[in-house]
């Protein structure tokens, strides 16, 4: 694999680059350094502190506010800010970089697993989003293993491939790539998987506790349980030490739904031309995939 393939290309491929642990947070660090041995001219805007479960909520209602740091150095244009993950997105292109386009959106590296039904409450992935919504190839990056020395040692060949494939091929449009990769320590890659949102849920719990003064507060508790059995999720990609994308997209309508309503609430469908039925999925091919075992790929 080329360390830098795009380096020579002209004009260089802007990158933007946000997260939801903020902007110290280790992750974001090798995020930046990966894109730019791409070649490519790096923006960053990013919560000033961790925002992580904070799914695609907007400031609204109270200020924002927005300063630089160069603690990429100085070569990486940064700006911290007070909002959200979905926030950062929004100021970065419709003020940071004002008539400036990007080629491609990447948000994270995230400390933590975003797949199956974590993507709903994902900062890392609500930035990712926020840029699909605005018409931007937008990618999310997460490793899964949670706190600030997690190893990232292993995770430049895979994003860097991602990231070459997006700026080469695109992103399909309405989408956001959701990208979860396996913990180093629970052994070497296998490779890189297409898979679908694995069915799965938090079992959770108020657990009551008590103050100094024995006023009670509550602390949410759980465990998450996967309740998808099939072969073809991102939950499964990572137990078998698969990089798993997921295509992400925010359209939220139920289409099986319309059908249902329709048929057992008596309820017209909608007008002749709109869609009733999922999409087709894309071609794996339509990603750059070429493997012989259908959805993985290897890295180069």
């Amino acid at each position: 694999m080329s360390d830098s393939p795009l380096a020579s290309a002209a004009p260089r491929p802007l990158v933007l680059v946000s997260n939801d642990d903020g902007i110290t947070a280790p992750g974001i660090g090798h995020l930046v350094r990966i894109v730019q041995a791409l070649g490519a001219e790096v923006v960053v805007v990013a919560p000033d502190s961790p925002q992580s479960g904070m799914g695609h909520a907007i400031t609204i209602g109270q200020p924002l506010r927005l300063t630089e740091n160069r603690v990429f150095g100085p070569d990486v244009a940064a700006y911290q800010c007070s909002g959200t993950p979905a926030d950062c997105v929004k100021i970065a292109k419709h003020h940071v970089l004002k008539d400036r386009t990007p080629d491609l959106v990447v948000s994270g590296i995230n400390h933590g697993s975003n797949a199956s039904v974590n993507v709903l409450y994902s900062g890392t992935m609500s930035a990712a989003i926020e840029a699909a919504i605005e018409g931007l190839p937008a990618i999310g990056f997460s490793l899964c293993e949670y706190g600030d020395d997690a190893d990232f040692s292993h995770v430049g060949p895979w994003v860097t491939q991602i990231c070459q494939h997006a700026l080469a091929h695109g992103v399909p449009p309405g989408t956001a790539l959701n990208v979860n990769i396996p913990k180093k320590s629970a052994g070497p890659v296998a490779g890189l998987r297409l898979s679908r949102q694995a069915r799965a849920k938090w079992q959770e719990e108020f657990d009551e506790r008590h103050d100094p003064y024995q006023r009670p507060y509550f602390w949410l508790i759980g465990s998450f349980v996967n309740l998808d059995p099939g072969t073809d999720t991102d939950e499964w990609a990572l137990a078998h030490q698969y990089v798993s994308i997921v295509p992400c997209q925010f359209d939220l309508t139920a289409y099986r739904g319309l059908e249902f309503l329709s048929q057992q609430w008596q309820l017209p469908l909608p007008a002749v031309g709109a869609a009733v039925a999922p999409p087709q999925p894309i071609p794996a091919e339509d990603y750059g995939i070429a493997a012989d075992e259908p959805g993985a790929w290897a890295a180069d």
